[in-house]
């Protein structure tokens, strides 16, 4: 019987592996705040917390694949709204052309 816990590692270790990608085809569409990255996730069920996000959305950022602008809000404070650079559009046309070889290689995998 295959333990519960190794079945949640091995998911986890999936839905990391394609949660930088997701967060970048949702930001390619329309700049972005935060909470609108996770409430899309969560729409596609791929479930990410604040704790998961604010680091990653740093990362990009210090890495030039993001960049943000303070937008007021007519709710509370001003709100930052993510955007992809240059550099970020480039890295996700790469990560597009891989996505898409190995989704290719996982279904031709699967008929085997």
């Amino acid at each position: 019987m295959i333990e519960q816990a190794l079945i949640e590692n091995m998911s986890s270790q999936m839905r990391k592996g394609i949660l930088e990608y997701s967060v970048l085809l949702l930001i390619k569409r329309k700049a972005s705040y935060t909470t609108d990255i996770i409430e899309e996730l969560k729409k596609a069920q791929l479930i990410v917390v604040e704790g998961t996000l604010y680091p990653l959305l740093s990362r990009l950022k210090n890495n030039g694949i993001l960049t943000y602008e303070w937008v007021e809000s007519t709710q509370g404070p001003p709100r930052k709204y993510y955007k992809l650079t240059e550099d970020g559009e480039k890295l996700l046309a790469e990560m597009e052309t891989t996505w898409s070889a190995i989704s290719q290689t996982v279904g031709q995998i699967k008929q085997l």
